[in-house]
């Protein structure tokens, strides 16, 4: 399921769960959804970030480190 199916899968059952209400399995289908989505926004910000440079004002650049 590529990420567009997942976010229109969460946009049906979060309007069903408007309208009226989810049984427990479409419950537990949208908990699954939206932490498949979240993991994958979280590793999309981690692969930018391991990617980004400091550029400072003499020309020089320094990559971001991570913090524990």
């Amino acid at each position: 399921m590529n990420m567009n199916e997942v976010i229109a899968r969460i946009n049906v059952l979060a309007a069903k769960a408007k309208a009226e209400g989810l049984t427990p399995e479409e419950t537990a289908e949208r908990d699954q959804l939206r932490r498949v989505y979240i993991d994958s926004v979280k590793a999309s910000l981690t692969g930018q970030l391991d990617n980004t440079y400091i550029l400072y004002p003499d020309g020089t650049k320094k990559k971001v480190e991570r913090k524990n």
